[in-house]
């Protein structure tokens, strides 16, 4: 494992420069990832601890943000108060470096008229662009603190597609990370990508799991199941894992492969199923709810996803929630989690033979399975619950308001 990130209670004293505990704080979260009423699936990571947080004194309200060219969408009814608004954009990534300004337009008169009946301590924008830019806006405007969460490695968008406006998108980004009160990270990895010094203000809290939700279960199906869960694009691994799999099939024939998700590399993988001779043993189940991905993690034997741009991933600590071996790549934010040989297996990104050798490993040992599994399940309970992402986040929100 590497290095210990910095933790919250490593950064700062939190007695007395925190508001009072008892105090109601009033927190607006900008964001355009959460549950809706057509997807209840996305977006749970920001979801589920905002729920644990209403314990906590802590008054959320959540406006969910897109383009204007989307479809349109409603908030669910479940969870924080929440609605959903569209905002001018240029379709693509061009309009990135000015869309967080047009989306601060877009609110900010409504959000003036909720701040003079009940005034908000603090916005909490989820990533720079557009939200954090728009933040930085809206924060200025009522006199509020303003905090930031950065949920991948490209904390710049540099590697969006419109070179013309890569340099423009960083330089909006850098401003909205210098102005934040805290910019909170989800792994050591992504804490780095800002350099030393945007990060300077810049706080790890990892991404927690909802341990009910996601819990052991028995491997019930008959045959030794392999699961993958991530969105059916090249940097997530797809295709190098079902080259593994093909080979793990010789020695281990009763086995199967499920992937659950979707995206543009869907019909290339199917392909190459077919021409690998395993179509019968992969199970492509595409876009799920989030009940369906907690049922299929209590019956798989193992799950992988070897993925090679992965600032944390939520996936693998729902899988070692419930009890399962994980593979992922080294070099990514997992293997701030991941123990190699304890609670799974970090593999050399691309590295066919060692995904394949470690499926082998794992598949042929069932005690060695259920020793892994029951150690990432500790993990995940002592360090990264919903309730430690909860706490720590409103340690921060308490620390940034004033």
């Amino acid at each position: 494992m590497s290095s210990a990130p910095l933790r919250v209670s490593e950064v700062a004293p939190l007695t007395p420069q925190l508001v009072n505990a008892n105090h109601q704080l009033r927190v607006l979260t900008l964001t355009p990832f959460y549950p809706s009423a057509e997807d209840g699936s996305q977006g749970g990571f920001i979801a589920e601890p905002l729920r644990r947080m209403e314990t906590r004194s802590i008054e959320n309200h959540v406006v969910a943000v897109q383009p204007f060219y989307r479809r349109r969408v409603h908030g669910a009814e479940s969870g924080p108060a929440s609605r959903w608004e569209t905002y001018f954009s240029l379709p693509g990534n061009l309009g990135l470096p000015v869309a967080g300004a047009f989306l601060a337009s877009r609110l900010l008169r409504s959000i003036r008229e909720m701040q003079a009946v009940c005034a908000f301590d603090l916005i909490h924008a989820h990533g720079a662009l557009p939200c954090g830019h728009a933040a930085r806006v809206i924060a200025r405007e009522l006199g509020v603190p303003f905090v930031v969460s950065v949920h991948g490695l490209d904390v710049f968008s540099t590697s969006q597609s419109g070179r013309i406006a890569r340099g423009w998108r960083r330089r909006v980004s850098e401003s909205v990370y210098g102005s934040a009160e805290a910019v909170i990270c989800i792994s050591e990895k992504v804490r780095q990508q800002l350099g030393a010094e945007l990060s300077s203000n810049a706080r790890v809290i990892y991404n927690g799991v909802d341990a009910g939700m996601f819990r052991p279960g028995s491997e019930s199906n008959p045959l030794l199941t392999v699961l993958s869960v991530g969105n059916l694009i090249p940097i997530k691994g797809h295709a190098l894992l079902l080259r593994a799999f093909a080979r793990v099939l010789e020695p281990i024939p009763d086995c199967s492969l499920e992937i659950f998700g979707d995206g543009p590399e869907r019909g290339n993988l199917l392909r190459l199923a077919q021409a690998l001779g395993i179509s019968s043993k992969v199970k492509f189940h595409g876009r799920q709810s989030r009940e369906a991905i907690a049922a299929a993690m209590k019956r798989c034997a193992v799950f992988v996803l070897p993925s090679s741009y992965e600032g944390l991933g939520c996936v693998y600590l729902e899988a070692m929630a419930s009890g399962k071996p994980v593979i992922g790549c080294r070099g990514q934010g997992i293997e701030e989690i991941i123990e190699h040989g304890n609670t799974g297996f970090l593999i050399s990104p691309g590295s066919e033979t060692e995904l394949t050798n470690g499926l082998n490993m794992l598949l042929q040992n069932h005690d060695l399975r259920r020793r892994m599994g029951m150690n990432a399940r500790s993990v995940i309970l002592q360090h990264h619950t919903i309730d430690h992402q909860a706490r720590q986040l409103t340690e921060i929100y308490r620390e940034c308001a004033r």
